[in-house]
Order: C-alpha cells, then structure tokens, then sequence
C-alpha cells in the first residue's frame, strides 16, 4: 500500500469502505502525480473514434475556424466529470447505482437507469463502428485474404481485434487496464504530435498565423451545425464520465478516505484524495485535447486545402496515408496507418472493461445479482467482457459502415449525456458532503458546464 502505483488489496472490495483500508493522502500535486491512473483509461476511451474520424473529418469540411473549439469543447465538460466523481469518492458509489436513486422512479427503478438500459444499444452501435474503423485501417496496412475492402480481410482483423480485447480483460484486473491504456495513451498522443509535425515537410504545412486565426472565438453562418457536432463528439462523453466513476473506486480514491464517518479526519482524507482525483482529470484532459487539437490540425490542414478530397469517416485514413506517402514517402503513410489503427483499438481497450462495469452495475440494479458481492460481481464482470467484443465485432462485420454506426449512437449519446448532467446536480445536491465540496465559483462552472451538456444535446436531438 505503500507505493502510489498500488491500486486496493485484490482480495479487499473497492466497492465496499472498510476502515482498515483508510490511507492518508499525498501532499501537494508532485505527490498526488505517483497516484494517477484513471484518467488514462478515460484518455485511452476518448481518442478514439470520436477524435481520429469526426475531429479530422470536421478540420477538413470547416479549416482552422473551429479550432478554438476543440479546448472549449474538452474543457467544459471536464467539471461535471469532477463532480460526478467527488460524489463517488465521499459515498463509495459508482455512478449507475447514483443513477438509480435519481427521482422519478418508474417501476421502483429510477428513471436514469432505465434510460441508461437504453444505452446498452449505443453501447453496441458505437463500439460496433469503432472495431470495424479499426479493422479496416489494419487491413488497409495488411490485408489478409485479398482486397483490403474485402469482407474476408475486415472480418479477419475483427477477428484478430476481439481475441486480443478478450485476451487482455479476462483476468478483469484494474491495475491491467491501467497500465495498457497509458502506454498507448502515450503512444497515439506521441503518434498524433509526429503527423502534425510531419505536414510541415509536405506542401500542405501550416503556420502559427493558421493556429493563431483559428484560436478566435468565430462561428460562420454556415458552421453552426458542425460546431455543434463536434461539441458533442470530443472530450469525455456520457459513458467516460460515467465510467469514470468506477475507476477512481477501484484505483482505491473512495477506500482510501474510508467511510463518512462525521469526522474530521474522514473530511481531510476525503479531500485529499478528491484533489489527487482533479489532478487525475485534469492531467487526462491536457492530453487528451492535445491529441484532438493535432488530429483535427491534420483534417484543417492536409483535406481542407482539397475539397476534391473531402473524405467521410474512415476514408479520412487512407487519404491522409496516401498524402504521407507521396510527399514524405511509404514510411509516412504506414505509420499514419498503425498509429490510426492502434488510436481506434486503444479505444476499444479501454471500452470493454469501462461498459462491462456500466452493463454489470446496470443488471445488477435490475436484480440480476447482487452488486455487492464481489466474487459474484466478478464472474459477471468476465462473462460481459467476453461478450461484449464479440457483439461489436458481429455488427461491423454485418454492417461495414463503421462512420454509419459512429453517428447512430452520437444521437443516442445526446440522451445519455443530458441524463448524466442532470443526475450529477441531483446527486451533488442531496448526497454529496458538503464539506468536500469546493465553494461557489466551482458551482458556477458545474452549472454552467451542466447547462451547456443539456442544451447541446437537446439541439443535437431536434436538429435529427
């Protein structure tokens, strides 16, 4: 327990806050640095296919104009990811058995877990898009079988992404999942930094009078929608924030500060580690938004110039590649390639543990176990990890319309994200102590980070 790079005892149950496992928190931020971890798996779900296939797609339809959105867009959300988090540290709960105690009840469930049932089909949808996104670049690399648009090629690299998704989450270990996204957190922000870099050899460079026009708060007349699209797509989404949750209990932020016992000391402890915990999201958020900013560079830079181009979802991949492969030669465009496939299955990665927790917890408030047990909790846990990959990859392989997919569970997550920001408020309000809180300037921008989540998705919804 003695190294910040431990997460709780395996044989201790994160989910339950026994006095025994109670640690004193770090002092001061380089401390609170040896404690990190689940903002990287946030990270790792979040540059995915929101960020390589929509931040580079809406580069290339609107130039630089928006760029000033990719930070306003990461940066507002982050304060409802926080504060959904500082609940879970002071009760010792993860989000979805939040959710269930959001007011109205329907059915004796409450009205956000069945909305968060709902969510099971963009669950599907969404990472259904993202495997077989992934698939294809692997196979536009090394196609197996014939054309590398060919069903045979994609179903056999869907094949090679599920085993190696299911390989890696069967031993359903937080410490695992934490440290395989960092490495390729690390990875794709490095890969995404080097392309950016890489434009300036080619005749499509950019320059910092490019960056700086970009920075200015304009919106055209005829950008409004896809400002919007893209408010919605990068950043954390419903299911990060939600999943979010379950990371911080788990790394051992809830068990540390042990059960609210009316103390003092249980105070201190609790806000000692909701301050490692901000540190936690907002370090994710700094690379996470620099991963987005260069990939949307790449879109505003290399395609804008060439509306001929003008690729959609996944065709953005082989177009960029083919730039980097006339203009810096064949190695340009095969690591545009790896990088981009690694990007989307890093997602994937991550998504199969942070929705199997989601899926678990949800069934559990349904009464299909008892949520509490936690050997009991494990078994279901592992059995959704399994079929969860194996769903997606079924999908792509029947749909082969990965941006298709991608945009389906966009509408759907509108919904989920305006759920989210409701219940965060209701439960900051009612359950959260209000001596680990941080004051009225942070109420401020929750409120105001909720508002924008909620109107953005509800413009989302009635602009379908």
């Amino acid at each position: 327990m003695a190294d910040g790079t431990m997460t709780v005892d395996q044989e201790k149950d994160p989910y339950v806050l026994d006095p025994a496992m109670v640690k004193e928190p770090p002092k001061g931020w380089r401390g609170g640095l040896r404690f990190l971890g689940p903002g990287m798996i946030t990270s790792a779900a979040v540059v995915g296919s929101g960020e390589l296939l929509t931040a580079t797609t809406l580069g290339a339809e609107v130039g630089f104009m928006l760029f000033w959105l990719v930070f306003v867009s990461t940066f507002v959300k982050v304060w409802v990811q926080v504060e959904l988090a500082r609940w879970s540290i002071s009760t010792g709960k993860a989000a979805i058995t939040g959710y269930n105690q959001v007011p109205p009840k329907i059915a004796g469930r409450g009205w956000m877990a069945w909305l968060v049932l709902l969510m099971f089909l963009q669950f599907l949808i969404g990472q259904a898009g993202v495997i077989g996104a992934g698939a294809l670049a692997f196979s536009t690399l090394l196609p197996i079988g014939g054309d590398p648009f060919s069903t045979t090629s994609i179903a056999v690299w869907v094949l090679i992404l599920v085993v190696i998704a299911i390989a890696i989450h069967v031993v359903n270990r937080y410490k695992l999942v934490e440290s395989i996204s960092t490495v390729l957190v690390v990875l794709v922000t490095a890969f995404a930094v080097v392309m950016v870099f890489l434009v300036q050899f080619t005749e499509f460079q950019w320059s910092v009078a490019d960056v700086s026009d970009g920075l200015r708060f304009q919106v055209s007349a005829g950008s409004m929608g896809v400002a919007l699209s893209m408010f919605g797509m990068t950043g954390v989404g419903a299911g990060e924030i939600t999943a979010y949750t379950y990371w911080c209990v788990e790394k051992g932020y809830a068990a540390w500060a042990g059960p609210n016992d009316g103390s003092e000391a249980w105070v201190r402890r609790a806000r000692g580690w909701i301050r490692v915990m901000k540190l936690d999201a907002w370090v994710a958020w700094v690379v996470y938004t620099v991963s987005t900013a260069a990939l949307y560079m790449l879109g505003a830079a290399v395609l804008h110039p060439q509306p001929e181009l003008r690729p959609e979802g996944p065709e953005v991949m082989g177009v960029i590649s083919s730039i980097f492969t006339s203009t810096v030669g064949q190695w340009g465009g095969t690591v545009f390639l790896v990088g981009a496939g690694v990007a989307l299955f890093k997602t994937i990665i991550a998504n199969v543990p942070s929705l199997g927790r989601q899926v678990g917890n949800t069934l559990a408030v349904f009464g299909a176990f008892d949520w509490t047990d936690m050997r009991r909790r494990d078994r279901w846990m592992r059995v959704i990890m399994v079929v969860l990959p194996i769903t997606w990859g079924l999908l792509a392989v029947a749909v082969q319309a990965p941006l298709t997919l991608v945009v389906i569970a966009g509408i759907l997550n509108s919904l989920f994200l305006m759920g989210v920001a409701v219940a965060t408020l209701h439960l900051s309000r009612t359950e959260t102590d209000p001596r680990v809180k941080d004051g009225k300037p942070f109420t401020v921008l929750l409120v105001i980070s909720a508002v924008a989540i909620f109107a953005v998705g509800f413009i989302g919804l009635t602009d379908i």
